[in-house]
């Protein structure tokens, strides 16, 4: 239980990591689909921001509390510049995703996989 308690980070990620990957694997919706790509890609960047982080840590600038020479004491400030890009990767990423679905639903007026597969065979077949 100890570990539990001080992993818990970990933990929440991967539940929601979970949650993210049900979406994208057993719905059938593609907009479902693309809010668990959206739910599984926070996780990831709650990962790496949570592998990042350390208790008691401060901001890599100098300050008279924390001496240069106590290394320990500054936290890397390179994995949470990479994940706000991610982030704004992923928000490109979904409005391309979104923008492509108004116009499949434009197109064959559905969004469901299974009718749009038999939608597109018949489109195919004409």
């Amino acid at each position: 239980m100890e570990t539990f308690l001080s992993n818990y980070a970990y933990a929440f990620t991967l539940a929601i990591m979970c949650v993210g990957l049900y979406g994208m694997f057993f719905k059938r919706n593609l907009v479902k689909k693309v809010i668990g790509l959206s739910i599984f890609q926070a996780a990831v960047i709650m990962f790496f921001v949570s592998l990042a982080s350390k208790m008691g840590g401060t901001v890599p600038v100098k300050w008279d509390a924390v001496p240069i020479e106590m290394i320990d004491g500054y936290m890397n400030p390179l994995p949470h510049t990479l994940m706000l890009t991610a982030i704004v990767v992923g928000v490109a990423t979904q409005g391309v995703a979104f923008g492509l679905l108004v116009n499949i639903w434009n197109r064959f007026k559905t969004l469901e996989e299974d009718d749009l597969h038999n939608a597109i065979m018949e489109d195919s077949d004409d």
